[in-house]
């Protein structure tokens, strides 16, 4: 990989794409970053750009001398976004910088998906790449639609390679979309929906950097790698690793399902005739409700991906980051 110099990273001001900025910086590379509204720290070896990701002209001038595209921004799943900005985003936003990394003459593309395209994967069921998708809301539609996007081009006569990745349930230092979930349950303010017994799939941040770096070395074009963690948990398991990593329980009370399902959709449509992010919402609920198990057997054979942290070691590093950092 040491040929991949001159990396271009959309989406660099997130979660992910921090750590994966970081990652690249730390192996020598040079990085150009495209950001839209948040600010990202001057460092030596990287240059940061104002745009949007609709911007062709833009991306097509700037992707020019590249070795590789790291396409990560996306439209998240807050309720206050509607669904038109949803797809312009995340499926017409990921048209247009596919097409322009083409034109510009880039030979290799990772971009990254969602696990929401699969939608429900079945009781019982682990999900491999060929598991059919259902994708279930707006934000997982939109991402189905990129995804669909990316593999057109990738099978295409472009000459851009292009590996796409899904995500397991991503946690770490410093993601704030995780936390929310840690903080109620180390504040004991988190009172488990249903059973709990929905199944996904953590991974801890920097093992999905090592699966993606590996996705850009040995990666095939035009396939799916799922990069996920070592182990498919419940996500009653799931909190109550949490739990234990915070030195607390959760307590033994369950709410029922369509009670809560039906308080989500109210206070979703409550709190956004003022523009505001509802407490809960039914984006918030797929997680205990929309099972995702992955299966990285695929990414195993073939990259050579293994994560090295499981879901409790992984939250005890995570929780004692919170507390350095004056988080928790």
């Amino acid at each position: 990989m040491n040929e991949l110099r001159r990396a271009f990273v959309t989406g660099a001001s997130g979660f992910i794409g921090g750590h994966l900025v970081h990652a690249l910086l730390e192996e020598g590379w040079a990085v150009k970053v495209l950001a839209h509204s948040r600010t990202i720290p001057s460092q030596p070896n990287i240059t940061v750009l104002r745009g949007e990701i609709t911007d062709r002209s833009l991306l097509e001038k700037e992707l020019r001398g590249s070795d590789i595209l790291f396409h990560l921004a996306s439209a998240l799943g807050a309720s206050l976004i509607g669904e038109e900005e949803f797809y312009r985003i995340n499926a017409e936003g990921t048209g247009v910088v596919l097409a322009a990394a083409e034109a510009a003459g880039i030979k290799r593309v990772i971009h990254f998906s969602s696990a929401g395209v699969l939608g429900q994967v079945d009781p019982g069921k682990v999900a491999d790449e060929n598991y059919p998708l259902r994708p279930v809301d707006t934000y997982d539609k939109s991402k189905f639609e990129g995804e669909k996007i990316a593999l057109a081009r990738a099978t295409g006569p472009s000459g851009t390679g292009i590996v796409i990745i899904r995500p397991g349930w991503i946690y770490g230092p410093g993601d704030r979309r995780t936390f929310k979930l840690i903080k109620a349950i180390a504040k004991k303010r988190f009172l488990l929906v249903n059973k709990g017994e929905t199944l996904q799939t953590p991974c801890y941040i920097d093992d999905l950097i090592r699966g993606t770096l590996l996705c850009a070395e040995k990666g095939r074009d035009g396939e799916i790698y799922h990069i996920a963690g070592p182990e498919v948990l419940t996500v009653k398991e799931i909190c109550e690793t949490i739990a234990a990593a915070g030195d607390t329980s959760i307590p033994g009370i369950r709410l029922p399902l369509w009670p809560i399902r039906l308080a989500a959709w109210k206070l979703g449509l409550l709190y956004r005739l003022f523009r505001k992010e509802a407490p809960l919402t039914m984006g918030k609920l797929a997680f205990f409700v929309h099972p995702k198990p992955l299966d990285i057997g695929k990414a195993r054979r073939e990259l050579g991906y293994e994560p090295q942290l499981s879901f409790e070691n992984g939250m005890r590093q995570t929780f004692d980051w919170l507390r350095s950092n004056s988080w928790l």
